[in-house]
């Protein structure tokens, strides 16, 4: 809203620096100033709320150290996370700009699932929530409306350079002049450590015929929907001990916008040799009020943690992760960037998969690791879990750095 006050104004009255809300990175900066500022004061006010209507976290015995101490801490803490990032969102942001809404309904879309959830938990004490079928159904549906609208849309298009012979190179290189093909809409995406880093869905249905561009998004919503199903379980897998959901999420955040103000800057794409993707730009005010968000959450949440997030906000956060790295077309980055929620989820699934297979086969179930997801492992070790989450982080933070390294290594 801002951004379109200080608009008018420039245009109108020519008010001192009133420009400066032209730029992504001011309004960026503004953004996650915001959120901190938001989630470390007013969230102090919902902690208090939270335990005023005594919302306080129903602990299982699974016989961890330092467990049952955490027994009465107030749940519901994604709450937080998501009033820090969409206020700043709606201050400085583009509203009018399809990935912008896209993310906003995303937030909105998963903190709702998440809630109901949670509500379930504490208010029905139910402690199983929201029955997992109910879950699926609505990381679906968020999968329908986004691989939609990304198939669809007049806005989502991608915009390629032309290729020039070696003397047309050279003049670019001298001249700086540099030229694009008109902006289209494909399913192009990213591909690391290829050559050409390129691909494209389409090829996934030629067999149907000379048409089959107008089939593609059979394939394409497919893939979106499992890839937003699979990064908000991870996430939700991975709050499991304080600080470590929330600290993970903001590298993997500051990674992701970073990709998308280079994806949506022709300069810097076309220097680093990656798609440019026209509006993606953007989404870096958001991005980065979800940063600020995650980051003064973990204020309270870090060791020894004063709030927990609950389902509304791990499902969210994962939310919005898969969207951000589905926009920027960096999806196939997703099991590097977000190596810790896969690692959490894999755990889980070999671990019950060995179980059940050995229980068939020997009569008797088996264990790959003590607990899972693999968290829990380390905390059954005898790892603090300070020094879990610390070490959880470090990882991230490579993996983040392997991610942006793989634009370069083809």
């Amino acid at each position: 809203m801002l951004y379109y006050l200080f608009e008018y104004l420039e245009k109108m009255y020519q008010l001192p620096g009133a420009s400066l809300f032209q730029f992504i990175t001011f309004r960026a900066s503004l953004a996650v100033i915001l959120s901190l500022f938001i989630a470390t004061v007013y969230g102090k006010k919902i902690i208090k709320y939270l335990q005023k209507k005594q919302l306080g976290e129903t602990i299982r015995d699974l016989g961890l150290e330092g467990q049952n101490e955490k027994a009465g801490t107030p749940t519901m803490g994604g709450v937080i996370i998501i009033l820090a990032t969409i206020i700043p969102v709606l201050l400085f942001a583009k509203l009018e700009n399809i990935y912008v809404i896209l993310l906003l309904v995303t937030t909105l879309w998963m903190g709702t699932i998440g809630f109901i959830d949670d509500y379930i938990k504490k208010f029905k004490n139910d402690k199983g929530g929201l029955a997992g079928r109910y879950k699926v159904v609505g990381q679906v549906g968020l999968g329908i409306i986004v691989g939609v609208t990304m198939f669809f849309h007049p806005d989502i298009t991608v915009k390629r350079q032309k290729i020039k012979s070696v003397n047309d190179t050279e003049v670019i290189a001298q001249s700086g002049v540099r030229e694009f093909y008109p902006e289209e809409k494909t399913l192009l995406t990213t591909i690391p450590f290829v050559k050409g880093n390129e691909f494209n869905y389409e090829r996934l249905i030629t067999w149907a015929g000379d048409d089959y561009k107008s089939y593609a998004w059979l394939i394409f919503i497919p893939i979106v929907i499992f890839i937003i199903t699979a990064v908000s379980n991870g996430a939700n897998l991975t709050d499991g001990i304080d600080g470590l959901a929330a600290g993970t999420s903001a590298i993997i955040a500051v990674t992701l916008a970073i990709f998308a103000w280079v994806s949506g800057n022709v300069v810097f794409s076309d220097y680093l040799n990656i798609m440019y993707i026209p509006n993606t730009g953007e989404m870096t005010i958001f991005i980065m009020a979800f940063t600020g968000a995650l980051i003064g959450f973990l204020w309270y949440n870090a060791f020894p943690a004063q709030v927990f997030m609950g389902d509304t906000g791990s499902l969210t956060i994962g939310g919005i992760i898969a969207v951000i790295a589905i926009a920027i077309r960096k999806e196939w980055l997703i099991p590097i960037l977000c190596g810790i929620f896969l690692m959490e989820n894999l755990s889980v699934v070999m671990q019950v998969s060995w179980f059940k297979y050995t229980k068939k086969k020997y009569g008797e179930g088996r264990r790959i690791f003590r607990m899972s997801p693999l968290h829990h492992h380390y905390q059954i070790k005898g790892f603090h879990e300070s020094k879990i989450v610390t070490r959880f982080w470090i990882v991230g933070i490579f993996l983040a750095i392997l991610t942006i390294v793989t634009l370069k290594i083809r």
